[in-house]
């Protein structure tokens, strides 16, 4: 627009020249009009970066035209006028007047019919470019619309597929849970049983009494674990689901024998994890608080939870008397021969934690006992979590 205002002064050597639309044509449109004077100093009201508010320059001539081009007062201009120092010209769009173009000559400046063809011409370029400006603004206002909506979308597509891995992740682990409760500790407290009865026949004198009282033991030990993998299994797995923090204070204080006392510490900025995740440190805690209460012998556990810039940490801490050096070795054989099973939860504790690229360690506790830290690296995504 502006170079076709600065052809038409060039060519008319004009001392203004004006090109308007007319409120309510072409909307999405801009600049909705310009002004130039002799030396080409562009003049707008508004819309257009650089130029000068008009303010008192304009002749009376070209303000009054401006005022009745924006009313859309074009009845008396709707053909072309040339005289001698005057010339003006609709732009006209799918045949019907949309604004005006208009020029001022010198007195040394006479227009002719030659004028009106270059006018005329010029009016037509500037039609084609302000209705391309308009399409350009709808198409970038749509484009914007369509981005939002794609965004929309994929988030919801996301969610949805979210959704559904929960579903079918929730179904599995009750199904899991229910072959646990209905088949396997169901068995286990069978032998515990059938263990009791051949106590009470051997009899305290016999040789056997021992080996019996360890089976009797190991099959109570078996029968917790069963029941904290159950509870890890059934725990939901949807958006609304508990908190990590949340889940590990109900197997704290819920699902822990009651002589353990165990506290539950919570530090840093808590995000979603996904659902995996959870679970294994949730099956890790549960692991490390049975080997607590039956094999370490403790009385007070720490769970700390630790939410990093890039990684989550779970430490579970005891005043038993577990010795850290004897079970790294112990996890060292088991992790390379895996003979009889001993020391098996340690083992499976460490390849849940490398399952998502994460680190277990087994360090001696500053309360007396054992501390097992778990660290798996996490993703954060932008504007999520709360603080915890």
């Amino acid at each position: 627009m502006r170079a076709v205002a600065e052809a038409a002064r060039t060519h008319l050597g004009a001392d203004w020249v004006l090109l308007a639309l007319a409120d309510g044509a072409l909307p999405e449109a801009r600049p909705r009009h310009l002004i130039l004077d002799a030396d080409g100093v562009a003049y707008s009201f508004e819309g257009l970066a650089g130029a000068r508010d008009p303010g008192s320059h304009l002749p009376d001539a070209v303000l009054n035209r401006l005022n009745d081009v924006l009313r859309g007062q074009l009845a008396q201009f709707r053909l072309p006028v040339i005289e001698s120092h005057h010339a003006h010209v609709p732009i006209e769009l799918d045949g019907g007047v949309i604004g005006a173009f208009a020029a001022w000559t010198p007195s040394h400046r006479t227009l002719d019919g030659t004028d009106e063809t270059v006018m005329r011409i010029l009016s037509s370029q500037t039609a084609v470019a302000l209705q391309n400006c308009a399409l350009f603004q709808t198409s970038q206002a749509l484009l914007a619309q369509s981005q939002a909506r794609y965004s929309e979308l994929l988030a919801t597509q996301r969610e949805l597929d979210a959704a559904q891995r929960h579903q079918v992740l929730d179904s599995e682990r009750h199904r899991i849970a229910r072959e646990l409760h209905d088949s396997v500790t169901q068995c286990v407290l069978s032998a515990g049983m059938q263990i009791e009865v051949a106590r009470s026949e051997a009899g305290p004198g016999s040789g056997v009494t021992s080996r019996l009282d360890l089976a009797k033991e190991l099959t109570r030990s078996a029968v917790e674990q069963l029941r904290s993998a159950i509870y890890a299994l059934n725990h939901p797995g949807h958006s609304d689901r508990s908190s990590l923090p949340e889940l590990l204070e109900q197997l704290a204080t819920v699902h822990m024998p009651d002589d353990l006392r165990i506290s539950l510490r919570v530090s840093g900025t808590a995000i979603e994890l996904p659902s995996e995740i959870e679970h294994a440190l949730l099956r890790i805690a549960g692991e490390a608080l049975f080997n607590t209460a039956m094999h370490g012998h403790g009385s007070r556990a720490i769970v700390r939870l630790s939410y990093r810039p890039t990684a989550v940490q779970l430490a579970i801490s005891d005043d038993g008397t577990g010795d850290p050096e004897r079970l790294r070795l112990a996890l060292r054989l088991a992790e390379a021969n895996d003979v009889d099973g001993h020391h098996r939860g340690l083992a499976n504790m460490r390849a849940r934690a490398r399952e998502y690229g994460g680190t277990f360690e087994v360090q001696r506790s500053r309360i007396g006992g054992v501390r097992v830290v778990t660290t798996i690296p996490v993703h954060r995504s932008e504007g999520a979590g709360h603080d915890g």
